[in-house]
């Protein structure tokens, strides 16, 4: 039985399983930073991300991961931005399906 509160306890009244899959920008951000240093986990990345679209970052979190990155909090505000972007973009895509089609066109037409 594992420690601590499972998925369905109130504790995580705001947590999604789907977050320890999840591949966004500032996951990946964050993942490239750990990559370079060494001795901490690129799962490091799950406890902050995709959660910062949901629930943004105060300064702690910020200066948490700027000192764990090696980055500073500008860096690690304007990765967040960046994201926050590209979930716009996405939201904008499924609101409108007729531009997915598109999008994967022109994702289509890049790879070749």
């Amino acid at each position: 039985m594992p420690i601590g509160p499972g998925p369905d306890d109130p504790e995580n009244d705001n947590y999604d399983p789907a977050w320890h899959d999840q591949d966004t920008p500032f996951r990946r951000w964050i993942a490239s930073k750990l990559a370079a240093r060494n001795g901490v986990s690129p799962e490091f990345a799950t406890v902050y991300a995709p959660a910062n679209r949901y629930h943004g970052l105060n300064d702690e979190a910020e200066n948490t991961i700027s000192l764990i990155t090696g980055t500073s909090p500008e860096e690690v505000r304007e990765a967040h931005t960046a994201d926050l972007a590209d979930w716009k973009l996405e939201q904008q895509l499924r609101d409108h399906p007729d531009l997915a089609v598109v999008d994967a066109d022109l994702n289509r037409i890049q790879q070749r």
